[in-house]
C-alpha cells in the first residue's frame, strides 16, 4: 500500500506540474480562438498523463530497454489523442462559432422585425390620422369652397397612394423572406430599364433642382426579371434623388466584367457614417444623416426604410449582389447581375 501511496504521489506531483505550465498558456492566450483553447486543454491532459508514466517507469528502475518501450507506447498514444482531439476540437469550435453567430444573426433579426412594427406603425398612423381628419371634414360639410374641397381629395388620393406603396412594399419584401419570389429570367437591356427608371424620377429630381445623370454608352444585356429589375433601379435612384441636397448631382452608369455587368448609382448626398455601411440594406434602417429623410426631400412618401432591404433581396434573389461605398462627396451603389448570354 505504501509503494502504491508513492506511485500516487509521485504521478500526481507530475501531473500538477504539466497543469501549472498549461493554466498558465491557457491565461496567456485567453483572448485566442475556442480551437486554441481546446487544443491546449487536450494538450495538457496527454502530457500530464505521459509525465506521470515517464516519472513513475524511470522511478522503477526499470532497463532501458524497457524504459524506451513504454516512452514509444505512450507517446504513440499521445499522438493519436492529440491528432483525434485535434480534428474533433476543430469541429466543436467550428459549431461554438457557429451557434454565436446564429444567436447574434437571429438577435438582428428580431430586433429588424420590431424596428419594421415600429416604423410601419408610425408611417401609417400619420397618413389614416390625416384621412380621418379630411373625410370627417368632408363629411360634416366644414370645408364647402370647391378649392379646398378639391386639395383635401387630392390630398386623400396623395396619402392613399403612399400606404399603396407602403403594402406594396411590405408584401415583396415578404415574398423574398418566406423564398415565395419565383423569377421569369430573361435577357433585359439594361438601358431601356435605367431609361424608364430616369423618365419616373425626372419630377421629384426637377423639383429639387437634382441633375439627373446617365452615361451615353457602355449598358450591357443582363439575364433578369424586367419589373423586378425596374423596381431595384427605381428604388436606387429614388433614394439617391431624395437623400441628395439640392443641385447635387446622381449620376448613373453601367458596364460589365468578365461574366457579370454592373450598374452603379452615385449621389452627392455627402456621404454615409462607416458605422452605418454594414446595416445600409437592413430592414427598416435610417441612418443619420445622409439617408435620413428630410422635409421637403420626398422622404414623406418613404416606404418604412424598406426600399433597400428590397433591392438586395431581389438582386440576390437574381444570384447577384449589391455594394454601397462612399465616394467623394457621396455615395455609390453598385449592382452586379449576370450578363444575358454567359
Amino acid at each position: 500500500m505504501r509503494d502504491l501511496a508513492l506511485i500516487f504521489g509521485a504521478a500526481l506531483a507530475a501531473a500538477l506540474c504539466v497543469g501549472l505550465l498549461g493554466a498558465v498558456a491557457l491565461r496567456l492566450l485567453r483572448g485566442r480562438s475556442i480551437l486554441v483553447h481546446v487544443v491546449v486543454l487536450l494538450a495538457m491532459t496527454v502530457s500530464a498523463v505521459v509525465a506521470g508514466v515517464a516519472v513513475i517507469a524511470e522511478a522503477m528502475f526499470l532497463s532501458p530497454h524497457d524504459l524506451e518501450v513504454v516512452l514509444i507506447t505512450v507517446s504513440a498514444a499521445a499522438v493519436v489523442s492529440l491528432a483525434v482531439g485535434w480534428l474533433f476540437g476543430r469541429r466543436l469550435a467550428a459549431a461554438a462559432v457557429w451557434a454565436d453567430q446564429a444567436r447574434e444573426r437571429e438577435r438582428r433579426i428580431e430586433k429588424g422585425r420590431r424596428d419594421l412594427v415600429a416604423w410601419v406603425s408610425h408611417d401609417l398612423r400619420t397618413p389614416l390620422a390625416g384621412l380621418r381628419a379630411m373625410a370627417e371634414a368632408l363629411e360634416d360639410r366644414v370645408v364647402r369652397d370647391p378649392v379646398t374641397v378639391d386639395e383635401y381629395h387630392r390630398r386623400i388620393r396623395v396619402e392613399t397612394d403612399r400606404m399603396t406603396r407602403l403594402v406594396d412594399d411590405l408584401f415583396e419584401l415578404s415574398r423574398i423572406n418566406a423564398g415565395a419570389l419565383r423569377l421569369s429570367l430573361s435577357a433585359v437591356p439594361l438601358a431601356d430599364v435605367v431609361s424608364d427608371a430616369l423618365a419616373s424620377t425626372a419630377p421629384l429630381a426637377a423639383a429639387r433642382r437634382i441633375r439627373l445623370v446617365a452615361a451615353e454608352s457602355g449598358w450591357p444585356t443582363v439575364t433578369a426579371n424586367e419589373p423586378e429589375l425596374a423596381r431595384v433601379v427605381g428604388n436606387l435612384l429614388l433614394n439617391a434623388v431624395r437623400y441628395t441636397p439640392e443641385d447635387g448631382t446622381v449620376r448613373v452608369d453601367a458596364g460589365r466584367d468578365a461574366e457579370t455587368a454592373w450598374l452603379a448609382v452615385a449621389d452627392t448626398c455627402g456621404g454615409i457614417p462607416e458605422s452605418d455601411l454594414p446595416r445600409l440594406f437592413d430592414v427598416a434602417f435610417r441612418g443619420e444623416p445622409a439617408r435620413t429623410p428630410r422635409p421637403g426631400n420626398g422622404g414623406g412618401e418613404g416606404s418604412g426604410g424598406l426600399g433597400l432591404a428590397i433591392v438586395r433581396g431581389l438582386i440576390e434573389a437574381h444570384g447577384g449582389r449589391v455594394d454601397v461605398q462612399n465616394i467623394t462627396d457621396g455615395c455609390r451603389f453598385v449592382v452586379r447581375l449576370p450578363v444575358a448570354g454567359t
